[in-house]
């Protein structure tokens, strides 16, 4: 009987990027598989050119559709007839929703109340243990069903005409320089500068002469905004058209964010910035499959400076974690 497995990752861009190595796996294990993947339709340009995903469904569901999208959603899965659900996300509707929709073999981690009461099978893993990456807890849900592997690196899947595109940028904007990105907004999903920062970074690159810098956000925060020679290729455009740039850098700076685990996934170099507490810190969070490089505060910092909050933690006073030192760094002076 051909196993037909629905990978469900309903959060944020960086939670979907680290599970893109999965679907690899999984045909890798099994190649006649089917493999879906249920995503909101903010993410679901991350599997597109994935020759490891055969279906993608989008749940574009808001706080007031919520339930009102849970039946079309329960009818939609039902259709595809997946033998088996990996529930990255611990959330009950989706939870309900792959009970609703029939699937026979359903993994979620942790012992939760509404697992139980679905007979979803429980995997235990031991979050946050030292050293141990939040893609590998994420796989444990497909080496629970037989999947048997220790590669959780991500990939994105360009096309050949993305491809194409981004040597073209990559030649143009280089020109003997090295093209450094700069992702200054985070959607205060971790540590991060405030935008002055990244202007005052973009600043000291660029008057040594031998960097490009390019902005790759989306909406160019104020102080960055029409700075001498910077580029900003990603205005107006969606996430797929944004990875295209991605693609042509020589390194992003950014903090732990999307477009950092993004790039990775595209094998670009990364530079981020962040956090030493244990929920936060590189070895739990950190980009994979690249070249990556941090910049962490000073040991003492979280004890005597952090506001307490790392989500709103803008490393101010931090001298390790400054404009100028990422720059002494990134230019190795």
């Amino acid at each position: 009987m051909q196993k037909r497995i629905l990978i469900i990752r309903q959060d944020r861009i960086g939670d979907a990027v680290l599970a893109t190595a999965i679907p690899r796996e999984i045909k890798k294990r099994w190649p006649d598989s089917h493999v879906g993947m249920l995503l909101r339709g903010a993410t679901k340009h991350l599997f597109t050119n994935n020759p490891h995903v055969d279906t993608v469904i989008t749940d574009n569901f808001t706080p007031e559709t919520r339930q009102d999208s849970f039946w079309p959603m329960v009818r939609e899965l039902r259709s595809h007839r997946f033998t088996h659900a990996l529930m990255l996300l611990p959330e009950a509707r989706i939870n309900y929703m792959a009970f609703c929709a029939g699937i026979p073999f359903r993994v979620g981690h942790g012992i939760i109340l509404f697992h139980a009461l679905t007979l979803a099978r429980p995997v235990m893993t031991r979050k946050f243990q030292k050293g141990r990456h939040e893609a590998d807890y994420s796989m444990d849900l497909a080496r629970s069903i037989g999947v048997k592997t220790d590669d959780i690196a991500p990939e994105i899947h360009l096309t050949e005409a993305e491809e194409n595109q981004a040597a073209i940028w990559a030649a143009k904007w280089g020109a003997g320089k090295r093209v450094i990105g700069l992702n200054a907004t985070s959607g205060l999903s971790s540590p991060n500068w405030e935008a002055a920062d990244y202007a005052k970074l973009a600043h000291i690159l660029q008057e040594d002469g031998s960097v490009q810098v390019v902005v790759t956000d989306y909406i160019i925060p104020e102080p960055l905004q029409n700075l001498p020679g910077v580029l900003y290729p990603c205005i107006g455009t969606d996430l797929r058209e944004g990875m295209v740039p991605l693609r042509a850098l020589d390194l992003l700076v950014s903090a732990s964010t999307g477009p950092m685990h993004m790039a990775a996934a595209l094998k670009v170099p990364t530079h981020s910035l962040f956090c030493p507490l244990p929920a936060c810190e590189p070895a739990l969070w950190g980009p994979l499959g690249n070249t990556a490089t941090f910049s962490l505060p000073e040991e003492e910092y979280c004890r005597t400076q952090c506001p307490g909050d790392p989500h709103i933690c803008r490393m101010q006073g931090s001298q390790l974690a400054s404009p100028t030192e990422v720059a002494r760094l990134i230019l190795n002076k």
